[in-house]
């Protein structure tokens, strides 16, 4: 039977077969929704639950097996809900008299279009049910979480999540992570996280190592960060990098800093995705998504927007942390610089050469600048947890100072790059550690990122346990307009890393020999760096 007809089959409602004819695809249809949320009155949730079901009646998601929701998009303190046990198996909209309304008409909904439906809403449970908590509890014996719901064709609850980093939120942390994954009828285990979670190593990466978890909904409401955390850019980045299919639904208010949804096929890149520039949107964009196989090659859809405005509030990087240098760029001219920077005993390469913008100069026109930067130190943002990088870049900058970079310019003002960039290259030498992630980690001015055929990417395993990274721009590529191009070394906790710490310490993470030869590699580095780059960089 060929995947047409198989495929029919799979969108007819009640087929007694239906399951084994979806999970024989090589496929599976996802949708993911950019929701504007109403935040007024106290009842705002109920024009917010109209909207989804309207948007999962739609036409758009009708060819959907699976539509997931963004983070705190639906309900607030004011109305919260209990949530079944999974284990139970409620169908709220059979038996939703515990319930709160929103619970049980999304529940209806999913039951009525036959589809898998991922929300995301603030749960609150009786302090009573987990006896095995020792945390005082609130005076009104209840816990209250950031929770993913997951229902499946029938209406039931199948899968519960509540989230492990919060970020500044009044909400409460589970006593113990969570691990929570949920199996569908089209042969697709999802693993599931929350918006701050995909910094971390639990529960999004330790679900890769321990469970081989190769497809994720991510609900999320982030706050883009530039130049290295902007929605988009982390979302494909993460997928890249770990080389998994991600669905992630972002909440769409600019204003405030929050936008930005995809659906990323791993090492392939971007099968659609979406950063707002003006007041936000509810719509719902859907992919065919390949399902993860050694043999998985397929087409990809492109239907990323460019910007219509700068009405978009941004959050920016300490940057004075970094080491950095101010690349010299003459407008109107060629140029090249090849060199090191090096922040302590982390250091870093790179090879860069330009031409001129094509076209005269327009007089007071405005330019960007660049910077090339390293740190190798926490990250931490005020009230949230931190984690460890060791990050190596070039970014943009309004002007030469370094309080200037990471910013987007006024309304009405658009800076352009002085200069084409022709080849751009990064060289690092990163140490083991036993959890860490090395993600390429890029932005246009159109706050999207660089596709995986724009660029280059290698990270291969050396002695003395170290991983050298090259990261270059694709043969015969060219940028004119580069906001971000860098190395994000995420280390969450910076436990175990080669080199870090005592001879005891090395020994007892497995780490044979001299402990400390990474920390000596930063003079050498200072030294040699024309002659690694030859070696390394030349073409």
């Amino acid at each position: 039977m060929d995947s047409k007809r198989l495929l029919l089959l799979c969108l007819i409602q009640g087929l007694i077969f239906s399951t084994s004819y979806c999970a024989s695809l090589d496929y599976y249809t996802a949708g993911v929704v950019e929701f504007r949320q109403s935040i007024l009155g106290l009842d705002a949730w109920s024009e917010n639950l109209e909207a989804y079901v309207e948007i999962i009646n739609s036409e758009n998601a009708s060819a959907t097996d699976i539509i997931v929701f963004p983070e705190s998009t639906l309900n607030a303190l004011g109305s919260t809900t209990f949530v079944p046990n999974p284990e139970d198996n409620i169908n709220p909209c059979l038996n939703g008299s515990h319930y709160e309304e929103f619970l049980v008409t999304l529940s209806c909904a999913a039951r009525n279009v036959s589809k898998y439906i991922v929300i995301n809403l603030t749960e609150k449970q009786k302090c009573e049910d987990t006896p095995d908590d020792p945390r005082p509890c609130a005076s009104n014996g209840l816990n209250i979480f950031n929770t993913n719901v997951v229902f499946d064709r029938q209406g039931v609850v199948v899968s519960r999540y509540r989230k492990v980093h919060l970020y500044a939120e009044s909400k409460n942390l589970t006593y113990l992570p969570e691990l929570v994954t949920f199996e569908t009828d089209f042969g697709v285990t999802f693993g599931q996280f929350i918006c701050f979670d995909i910094l971390f190593y639990t529960p999004a990466h330790q679900l890769i190592v321990e469970q081989g978890i190769t497809d994720f909904v991510y609900p999320t409401m982030w706050f883009s960060q530039l130049p290295f955390l902007t929605a988009v850019q982390i979302q494909q980045g993460w997928a890249y990098a770990q080389n998994v299919n991600l669905l992630a639904a972002g909440a769409s208010r600019p204003s405030v800093g929050s936008t930005g949804s995809g659906i990323f096929h791993g090492r392939q890149g971007t099968l659609t995705s979406v950063m707002k520039h003006d007041i936000g949107e509810r719509a719902i964009y859907v992919a065919q998504v390949p399902k993860i196989t050694r043999r998985s090659r397929r087409a990809l859809q492109d239907t990323r927007q460019l910007p219509a405005s700068t009405d978009f509030y941004m959050m920016r990087d300490a940057l004075e942390i970094y080491e950095t240098q101010l690349l010299q760029l003459d407008v109107g001219s060629n140029g090249s610089s090849t060199g090191h920077i090096c922040q302590d005993s982390f250091c870093c390469n790179y090879d860069l050469v330009w031409r001129p913008q094509e076209g005269p100069v327009a007089q007071n026109a405005k330019y960007y600048s660049y910077r090339v930067g390293v740190y190798d130190g926490v990250r931490k943002d005020q009230n949230v947890d931190s984690n460890y990088i060791r990050n190596c870049g070039l970014f943009a900058c309004l002007g030469e100072r370094i309080e200037e970079c990471g910013l987007l310019p006024e309304e009405g003002v658009s800076p352009q790059s002085p200069v084409i960039f022709t080849r751009l290259a990064i060289k690092v030498t990163y140490p083991e550690s036993r959890h860490f992630l090395l993600i390429p980690d890029t932005l246009l001015d159109n706050l999207m990122p660089l596709e995986p055929n724009q660029f280059e990417w290698s990270q291969t395993t050396k002695e003395s346990y170290q991983h050298e990274v090259h990261f270059a721009l694709a043969e015969s590529h060219e940028l004119g307009n580069l906001l971000t191009f860098a190395v994000y070394g995420n280390y969450y906790d910076n436990d175990c890393t080669f080199g870090m710490g005592t001879e005891a310490e090395q020994l007892a993470c497995g780490y044979k020999g001299n402990s400390s030869p990474l920390r000596s590699l930063g003079p050498w580095l200072i030294a040699m760096p024309l002659i690694l780059l030859g070696l390394t960089l030349s073409r």
